[in-house]
């Protein structure tokens, strides 16, 4: 009589339990990397000082980070899938330790912008942990593993400016980067002893020219969007940058349509629910920067404009506070949303109710508090929508390209953010008035309401891409069926 095989003796137990433990760990993880987006913005006025060079090159120390994540998320997605998504995660920590020490330790700009890249990089671990979770949580909790750690992307940018402002407000800048520091040693510790390993790694190598060939091409492009309003949309550099890394982009696809192992399969990718998936994750990504860049500058816009509300950075920060927590407390709406109505709906609705954030805000900038209730409505759709994403990309790609695949799409919402970051500043520059003479002019308030309205047409064009994702055959979106090695009923099987 054979008896059933059991998971190896260094396997960890399948419960709920154990399953929560790990969820816990990659969802703090996760909001750790994520925190880097928004941790020197409280000190950016003053890094030109700080690291005694010029504006211009301070200005560096934040999109540093930005280029690294967006380089960094779709490598790392196709490092997992070769490798396995423990190896990845863990060294994804150690490269957040690094770079966090390199920063704390410095004082000129060159240091500083070498550790703001390795934080940057160090983002690659929140697509890797969003694959990572649909496969070791048991069926009941999946969406929500799923939902709370893709929520993270939103939570951390906005918890971590009133965080960052405490901090520079305080204490000497420096320990902005030892917290990191402190951080990053936790998650690595974490994720080295709690989170399992299974045996999900695929056959196959990395496209390492792809990978330079993507890594250059978003460098150009991100690079001219992110810093167009301060070079000139007209100038050389701005249209060099864009232009060129349009070409390189474009050579790099049909290098990668050629390649028998390719870094990114472009043909999975311009499957029509992946695709509209992914541009629709454009104009999301784009509507939570606008709020979290246009809301904090209105609040504090001097009262002597007639609409600016005269709070300090740590006050602004406060009040933006809510709304990050609000993604994280939709993670269980955004479960029952996913069960009950499938990806395609629960994306559309979370579109769309990111919209109605951004009409309230149109018709409440007022007070903070009516502020802060617009973007608590903006983030509960953002909370959704980003709980939707990872969820129609699972359902639609093979197993082999699942974390390349959530990388891909998490480049596309870092695309959607340095694309509002450059629109709102272009709207905010173009509207301006004088309050006295010799001084500088600041954004109309109509300046403000015109990035709201834009914000709500970028959101409610992404519910209309997301209502052309083709129906799923059932009534919710199939789970796909996970790779992983099954044991006696056909479930994966992590190992230790």
């Amino acid at each position: 009589m054979s008896s059933s095989p059991s998971p190896a003796p260094d396997a960890p137990p399948r419960t709920d339990r154990r399953a929560i433990a790990v969820v816990v760990v990659v969802c703090f993880s996760s909001l750790c990397a994520a925190l880097m987006q928004s941790l020197v913005i409280p000190i950016q006025s003053e890094l030109p000082e700080l690291l005694s060079t010029s504006a211009s090159n301070a200005s560096w120390v934040v999109t540093a980070t930005l280029l690294g994540g967006g380089v960094a998320m779709p490598v790392t997605g196709r490092l997992a899938d070769l490798y396995g998504k423990k190896p990845v995660l863990v060294v994804s920590a150690a490269v957040l330790v690094v770079g966090s020490l390199v920063c704390a330790v410095s004082d000129s700009v060159g240091p500083v912008l070498v550790g703001r890249v390795l934080q940057g990089v160090a983002m690659g671990y929140i697509p890797v942990a969003i694959s990572m979770v649909r496969e070791i949580a048991p069926p009941h909790l999946r969406n929500t593993a799923v939902a709370g750690v893709s929520a993270t992307l939103g939570v951390g940018g906005a918890l971590g400016l009133p965080l960052a402002a405490w901090i520079a407000q305080d204490f000497d800048w420096h320990m902005l980067f030892w917290v990191s520091v402190v951080l990053a040693v936790a998650m690595t510790a974490l994720t080295a002893t709690v989170v399992p390993h299974v045996r999900d790694a695929h056959p196959g190598r990395l496209d390492v020219v792809g990978a330079l060939g993507l890594a250059i091409g978003l460098v150009g492009v991100l690079v001219g969007v992110s810093k167009g309003n301060d070079w000139g949309w007209g100038s050389a550099s701005t249209l060099g940058m864009i232009v060129g890394g349009v070409v390189v982009l474009l050579l790099w696809g049909r290098f990668e349509l050629c390649h028998d192992d390719p870094l990114v399969d472009l043909r999975t990718s311009a499957r029509k629910p992946v695709l509209l998936t992914n541009l629709a994750a454009v104009l999301i990504g784009f509507g939570m920067m606008a709020q979290s860049i246009v809301v904090p500058q209105l609040l504090q816009m001097p009262t002597v404009t007639g609409y600016g509300l005269g709070q300090t950075i740590l006050q602004a920060g406060l009040w933006m506070a809510p709304a990050g927590l609000m993604m994280m407390l939709f993670t269980p709406v955004s479960s029952r949303l996913l069960t009950r109505l499938g990806g395609r709906s629960t994306m559309a609705i979370g579109a769309g109710v990111l919209a109605l954030g951004y009409v309230v805000a149109v018709f409440l900038m007022d007070a903070p508090w009516q502020l802060m209730l617009a973007s608590c409505v903006a983030s509960a759709g953002v909370g959704i929508g980003y709980a939707a994403m990872p969820t129609l990309i699972l359902t639609n790609v093979p197993a082999a390209e699942s974390a390349a695949s959530v990388g891909l799409n998490s480049l596309m919402r870092s695309i959607g953010t340095t694309v509002a970051g450059a629109v709102m500043a272009i709207v905010l520059t173009s509207r301006t008035t004088v309050l006295a003479p010799g001084t500088p002019a600041v954004p109309t308030g109509g300046a403000f309401q015109l990035c709201f309205v834009i914000g709500a047409l970028a959101a409610a064009v992404g519910a209309a891409i997301v209502l052309f994702i083709p129906r799923p055959r059932g009534t919710q979106d199939a789970a796909r069926h996970l790779q992983a090695v099954p044991d006696a009923e056909g479930e994966p099987v992590p190992v230790g």
